[in-house]
């Protein structure tokens, strides 16, 4: 039991910014954080409805709501997957070959390339969540979103092929990836019932968005860079996130 509490420590410690205490970071402690890695998917959905419910009672207008809607996950997360977004916006807008590419993904400075894209990807979020009509079971289907995307991710950590030494190859190969493979394709399973039994045509389209993110992912890691990196993986999981986003409003707009 201690030995998975220290994974889950791993986990939060390394895609939150929830305090957490202390751990040793060794390939033991690290065989199965992924598998909770998408509980921080869950802790975004829950403050969603209740950041819903309170807009609700209170009577908060639709661009506030969007505004911190679009802040939420950047609190929990502490930006760390947007800052991988706005790397790989810099690689992709480069047009270079990959190993330049892949030399653009490490540098810590932010090129013309990741502002425009951090800028639109945030206009475009509050756009849209300003749009989302306080339907809760549609809201439940997007909350959901959060852990689907988050159980894609881990996903390919384990599964795709990375591209360079860093983090994410670090957690990939300390993964028993086997076993956390199952793990993520149980709850992408649940999360998929989940989300259809919520309501079923904002679930399909929600899952079928999803799933081409995951299938364009797959092949524009490989083409562009030879693999995945941790900056790709941000860049899928905040894509992927407001691709269902795009995909709920739809089904409201039907």
């Amino acid at each position: 039991m201690k030995n998975l509490w220290d994974c889950l420590v791993v986990a939060f410690s390394t895609y939150s910014a929830i305090p957490m205490p202390q751990v040793q970071w060794s390939q033991r402690n690290m065989r199965y954080a992924m598998c909770f890695f998408p509980l921080i998917g869950l802790i975004i959905g829950a403050l969603l409805l209740g950041w819903a419910q309170l807009r609700n009672l209170v009577g908060i207008g639709p661009l506030l709501f969007g505004a911190v809607a679009t802040v939420l996950p950047l609190l929990v997360t502490g930006g760390i997957h947007l800052d991988g977004f706005c790397d790989t916006c810099d690689a992709l807008g480069s047009h270079q070959p990959r190993e330049k590419k892949l030399e653009i993904l490490k540098d810590s400075h932010a090129g013309a390339f990741a502002l425009m894209g951090c800028g639109a990807y945030l206009l475009l979020s509050l756009g849209l969540w300003s749009e989302m009509e306080m339907c809760f079971p549609q809201l439940g289907v997007m909350a959901l979103g959060f852990v689907l995307s988050r159980c894609l991710s881990g996903l390919s950590v384990v599964t795709f092929p990375c591209a360079s030494r860093g983090l994410l190859a670090a957690f990939s190969q300390s993964a028993q990836k086997k076993r956390v493979a199952a793990v993520m394709l149980c709850l992408i399973v649940l999360c998929a019932a989940g989300m259809l039994l919520l309501d079923p045509l904002t679930g399909a389209l929600a899952l079928l968005g999803s799933g081409g993110c995951f299938l364009y992912y797959f092949v524009m890691s490989r083409r562009q860079f030879g693999g995945i990196t941790g900056d790709l993986a941000g860049y899928f999981l905040q894509l992927c996130e407001i691709v269902i986003l795009a995909a709920v409003i739809i089904a409201q707009k039907l």
